[in-house]
């Protein structure tokens, strides 16, 4: 069985990694908000700031963790504002032990503002910027979005669960499945590209224009995914924000309007795909300290809710320009 666990990873362990590499720390290690990955910055004796990525074992292979790297110093080439990973002693993936890192710039800035109508500009140039290079050639390592891993998978994962209260299984999965199935119904792509895949506002700093950072999750799947989650309110905002989004964008790459039906599938699967992902890392300790909510009660009678309430926005009319 894979462990997919931090258990060996000590602050030993990281400074011996880092001056495998020529990093000598200055500073102390400070770690960063990431669950998935382990993730520092620190000062070294150069007087620059880093940051070190140590990557979950037995997640990705290391050609797909290469590939990320590739496709990030490929937009950085084009003058994108992404943070590459530094090549250092002729590659870009380390190994030492059981362990995979990767070291960044620190880059600084604040949270992208999504509700900020100059800011989505910005960002639809950038992002149009982005799928530009995409386009020119598919990922042959990383996977795709697709229905199998992000709500057949999960389905799955959530049966066997011993986080779902047995009392609430029943209500759960009689809203459950028919969101998997109309989401199903719903995911009808025509083009995948190369993707952020995780273009969400946690993952974008600002100054003086956004940095995109953390490209662990892209992928392979339709441009709607590094959009739809800029939007945010209610459904006039949204369809303002859209317009907004999409007119800078067409400044730098076409859109298929067609792909605007699938936001609200996308956003269903993204839902599904999260509570597994939770459930699958539990046995992680940094997992029942960050979400203690993710056991109780009051989490999965939410979850019901919100699950009715996306099944409902997946059959309305979807979004559409020119509002």
């Amino acid at each position: 069985m894979t462990d997919f666990s931090f258990s060996g990873l000590n602050p030993d362990t990281i400074l011996d990694a880092l001056e495998n590499q020529g990093i000598f720390l200055q500073s102390g290690l400070l770690a960063l908000n990431s669950y998935e990955n382990r993730v520092y910055q620190f000062q070294a004796e150069d007087n620059r700031r880093y940051v070190a990525k140590f990557y979950r074992p037995g997640r990705w292979t290391d050609a797909q963790i290469l590939e990320e790297h590739a496709f990030a110093q490929e937009l950085a080439e084009s003058e994108i504002p992404v943070v590459a990973p530094l090549s250092l002693n002729d590659s870009t993936l380390h190994h030492h032990g059981d362990y995979r890192y990767t070291v960044f710039p620190s880059v600084g800035g604040r949270q992208f503002e999504n509700d900020n109508l100059d800011q989505l500009e910005w960002m639809g140039r950038f992002i149009g910027r982005i799928h530009r290079v995409a386009q020119a050639k598919p990922f042959e390592n990383r996977p795709d979005i697709d229905i199998q891993s992000y709500l057949q998978e999960p389905r799955e994962v959530l049966e066997t669960s011993t986080l779902l209260p047995e009392h609430l299984k029943t209500a759960f999965f009689a809203i459950l499945n028919p969101v998997i199935e109309k989401a199903t119904k719903g995911y009808v792509t025509s083009k995948a590209i190369r993707l952020h895949g995780d273009c969400h506002p946690g993952n974008i700093l600002w100054r003086d224009g956004p940095t995109f950072v953390d490209l662990d999750d892209c992928r392979m799947g339709p441009a709607i995914q590094d959009l739809w989650m800029m939007l945010s309110g209610d459904r006039q905002q949204q369809l303002i924000q859209l317009d907004t989004l999409i007119e800078a964008y067409e400044e730098f790459q076409p859109f298929d309007n067609s792909e605007l039906a699938l936001i609200e599938p996308l956003r269903a699967m993204r839902m599904v795909h999260y509570m597994a992902w939770l459930s699958r890392r539990w046995e992680d300790p940094a997992f029942p300290r960050a979400f203690p909510w993710f056991a109780e009660d009051k989490y999965w009678e939410g979850q019901i809710l919100a699950l009715k309430e996306q099944l409902s926005a997946m059959q309305e009319a979807p979004l559409k320009l020119g509002y």
